[in-house]
């Protein structure tokens, strides 16, 4: 009680000396006047309402901590001059950003970097593939056959994609060709083939047809520097057959390459 009366005495203190009540009425409608109601409470103090609570609670330990003032947050990178806070790692393309996707050969077919003469996979190793193909696919049909008609977790999906499988299996195995010609021995018959002595040359596996048989494309130039005709020549690499040669004149220009 005798805080409020305090707190009454000092807000009638704020009043203006010549405010009058009989000035807040207008003369024409008897409302209040806004300008004077504004100037009134522009010229009261707001006081804090404090009790017997809300003194206790600022005396105890805990709202002493939560008050206190909070230190500014400083990372290593602003400390060191850059106001910004840039994140590197992320500039630089964090874990599992597209700029750390990248393609990777296996190591046997990986030829960069290697010292020493490298050596073609065998293309027979296409039969290991067709031969899990087709277990696999037998498999998915005994499972289907064993199941029966009134399993629940298996149906008619087991029988074709069995069938499936087995027919890739199949096709993988007969193309599975061994490659009986090396690259050494395609580019001997390429040599005999184009007629000129060869410098240059080089070497590229492929495979032609539907039944994917493995054709050596050995690409050679002549031994002037710069060389003056090219050719390609197109071996078989199960029986060293050729298929195709073509030679010309080269039409590239080597000046600017050492012989």
């Amino acid at each position: 009680m005798a805080g409020g009366r305090e707190r009454g005495e000092q807000e009638r203190e704020t009043v203006p000396a010549d405010w009058s009540p009989s000035l807040v009425r207008d003369g024409a409608g008897g409302g209040p006047v806004p300008g004077l109601i504004a100037q009134m409470h522009a010229s009261r103090p707001i006081l804090p309402v404090v009790n017997e609570s809300t003194q206790a609670a600022a005396s105890s330990p805990a709202m002493a901590r939560s008050v206190r003032p909070t230190q500014p947050v400083v990372n290593d990178s602003a400390a060191e001059g850059d106001p910004a806070g840039s994140d590197d790692t992320a500039a630089a393309g964090g874990p599992g950003s597209d700029a750390e996707v990248r393609d990777r050969l296996p190591a046997d077919l990986d030829a960069a970097g290697y010292v020493g003469p490298y050596l073609f996979p065998n293309n027979s190793r296409r039969r290991i593939a067709g031969g899990l193909y087709l277990l696999i696919g037998a498999a998915a049909i005994v499972i289907l056959l064993a199941a029966g008609s009134d399993a629940v977790l298996v149906n008619g999906g087991f029988g074709v994609g069995g069938a499936a499988l087995i027919g890739f299996g199949l096709y993988c195995m007969q193309a599975g060709w061994d490659l009986a010609v090396d690259e050494n021995d395609a580019l001997v018959a390429a040599t005999r083939e184009v007629g000129f002595p060869v410098g240059h040359a080089s070497a590229q596996l492929a495979w032609r047809g539907l039944r994917s048989r493995p054709t050596w494309r050995i690409l050679l130039y002549s031994n002037q520097a710069p060389p003056d005709r090219r050719g390609l020549v197109l071996v078989d690499g199960v029986d060293g057959e050729i298929i195709g040669c073509f030679v010309e004149d080269n039409p590239e220009d080597w000046t600017g390459l050492d012989a």
